[in-house]
């Protein structure tokens, strides 16, 4: 009883919706539901068949004049369009797949479905691209499919928040500020910028660190759950913390993020991230060593 009650509770865990192999993929890439989503650059030189690139311009807005934010959440209706573009329908399931090594971009790809309410249709491929030729699989040149999705009005899902709603959990019990930055710029020895102005030093008040850089292994896929929950509970993260994640712009939080979503941590996403902290001058600290 207890080694079956051990293997339903595996087989229950958070990772498991939330990340496939690239054995499952070739098993399922014919599925009439699938809709598989290639992250990166490189597209025409090699994908997974069936594959759909993404444009991270079309599920994405940002402000090149200088003055506002960038890389931050669409409106519903220009994230519907987008997402119909893209084949995705009501009932499809989702597989989403980097090529290189940009594991945050897919991730940030994945946020924004979550957000779009597909969060329970989405999964990622372990390992990327990377791991699909490595396991012996093949790809192909041709082109995306053009087949538009059938999609009723989205059900936008409240994961993303601002400034204001992350000054209120500033210190709130049950809830963990995470910067996902490399920790150079958490600790305040780098500076990161945005259209030519530096950020502040340092990282928002009360805020743990649990970089992107951190969250997979050499090969690309997604460390096991053991050492993933050892990174969160060496930053002080409570198993049971909700997390609000911000990095540079809202593209690597989401790499962390995404890891403690497969630990059963609910998340948040603070968009706007430290180029809209700096920009507002709220608290930060450093724990850079004196010179």
């Amino acid at each position: 009883m207890l080694v079956c009650s051990s293997a339903l509770a595996a087989a229950q865990s958070p990772r498991d919706g939330l990340v496939v192999s690239t054995t499952w993929l070739a098993q399922h890439l014919n599925d009439r539901n699938l809709v598989v989503l290639h992250v990166g650059p490189e597209f025409s030189k090699g994908h997974i068949a069936g594959a759909r690139e993404v444009d991270p311009n079309a599920i994405s807005v940002s402000d090149h004049s200088g003055k506002g934010l960038m890389l931050e959440m669409p409106t519903a209706d220009k994230l519907h369009q987008a997402l119909a573009d893209l084949g995705i329908s009501n009932d499809s399931k989702i597989v989403v797949y980097f090529s290189r090594d940009l594991f945050t971009p897919a991730t940030r790809v994945i946020l924004t479905l979550d957000h779009a309410g597909f969060g329970k249709n989405t999964v990622l491929l372990d390992g990327g691209l990377n791991a699909w030729t490595r396991d012996g699989n093949k790809t192909s040149t041709d082109p995306s499919p053009t087949t538009k999705g059938t999609l009723a009005p989205l059900t936008i899902k409240p994961i993303v928040v601002d400034a204001e709603n992350v000054r209120r959990h500033i210190g709130k019990v049950g809830v963990s500020i995470v910067d996902g930055r490399a920790a150079a710029f958490y600790d305040g020895a780098d500076r990161g910028d945005s259209h030519g102005h530096q950020h502040k030093e340092g990282h928002i008040a009360t805020a743990k660190s649990v970089p992107y850089t951190t969250l997979t292994d050499d090969s690309g896929r997604l460390k096991p759950a053991d050492q993933l929950a050892a990174l969160f509970a060496k930053a002080g993260v409570a198993p049971t913390d909700t997390i609000i994640g911000y990095c540079h712009i809202g593209q690597q939080a989401t790499g962390m993020l995404f890891a403690a979503r497969t630990l059963g941590h609910p998340v948040l996403l603070y968009d706007g991230s430290f180029e809209d902290w700096s920009a507002k001058n709220y608290p930060v600290e450093t724990t850079k060593k004196p010179q």
